[in-house]
């Protein structure tokens, strides 16, 4: 990349929104931008517009080196930046920076073998575990576990200093697709926090999650559950399901830290659920690591 020691544009680029900076070399905000423009509501091409015509003008980044993240780099972005191997860290990913043009570069996605022997994919939330690392450097030895809730939540093992591997749970794309296209539908959003407990403690038990869903449209039909707080209670099911069978499946056990990262609303539900499991839960900022990450990527990226 070009020369590490000017000012640069950085950006986390989702399916559902933009964040945008100007960053000094070292990572100092300068200036911060957020846009309405997830790349899953863009035509093909529009993303590199808006980038040159939109997003470098609003920060008065027209000709300075930009370094962007998440789902900019799939094929519904500006470009499919290839999935690097795991177990990876910052070298492996500096070194798979996707050049763009002069100025732009994408960081590569991630792909593993699953715990289980399947494949997963990581794309955007490998820059967070990046940051997240730099930001602490006692991170850097030992086994780490971090849970990123989100539409697509992933649950990350880092081992001294690197991605080992992590699973991913669609809890939250789930919860949006069955409450508002299905029989369990409710036509609110979740309001109430006894219903949301009830949920996560169901959610945690055995037996087929199918099964246990449904038992929202039976308490709507059966017994007058409305709105929000059978919104609640769905959403405690899924999310009780995911943090009760998810962390024996990267090792942890009662008593383990868990690094918890991403939207605070989404934390705020989250912890409760794994603290519920027995885990200690310490909280991370996502946008300081978010930063950390792709400040720490184009140093590297220099270098590379």
């Amino acid at each position: 990349m070009s020369d590490p020691s000017s000012d640069f544009l950085a950006a986390d680029w989702g399916t559902s929104n933009l964040r945008a900076w100007r960053l000094s070399a070292e990572g100092k905000v300068l200036d911060v931008r957020r846009f309405p423009w997830g790349v899953a509501h863009l035509q093909p091409g529009e993303a590199a517009r808006k980038l040159k015509d939109e997003v470098r003008p609003a920060l008065q980044a027209q000709e300075l080196p930009a370094i962007l993240c998440g789902m900019v780099g799939s094929a519904m972005g500006i470009a499919a930046a290839p999935y690097a191997d795991c177990p990876a860290g910052g070298a492996e990913l500096a070194k798979n920076l996707f050049k763009v043009d002069d100025l732009t570069a994408i960081v590569p996605g991630l792909r593993c073998t699953r715990p289980d022997g399947y494949l997963d994919v990581i794309r955007g939330e490998e820059t967070k575990v990046l940051g997240w690392l730099a930001l602490d450097a006692k991170r850097a030895s030992g086994d780490h576990v971090l849970c990123l809730p989100g539409t697509h939540g992933k649950w990350v093992l880092v081992r001294d200093g690197r991605i080992h591997h992590f699973m991913t749970c669609m809890s939250g794309e789930l919860f949006a697709l069955l409450n508002e296209h299905s029989v369990l539908k409710t036509g609110a959003a979740p309001s109430d926090e006894a219903s949301f407990a009830e949920g996560l403690e169901f959610g945690a038990a055995d037996g087929p999650l199918a099964s246990r869903l449904f038992t929202v449209r039976a308490r709507m039909v059966g017994q007058g559950l409305e709105g929000g707080k059978a919104a609640s209670y769905l959403s405690g099911l899924l999310i009780g399901d995911e943090t009760a069978h998810l962390p024996p499946l990267l090792g942890l056990r009662a008593g383990s830290v868990i690094g918890l990262m991403g939207e605070p609303a989404l934390c705020d539900l989250y912890a409760p659920a794994l603290k519920a499991q027995g885990l200690t839960v310490e909280m991370a900022d996502g946008e300081a690591a978010v930063i950390a990450g792709l400040t720490s990527l184009r140093k590297q990226g220099a270098k590379a």
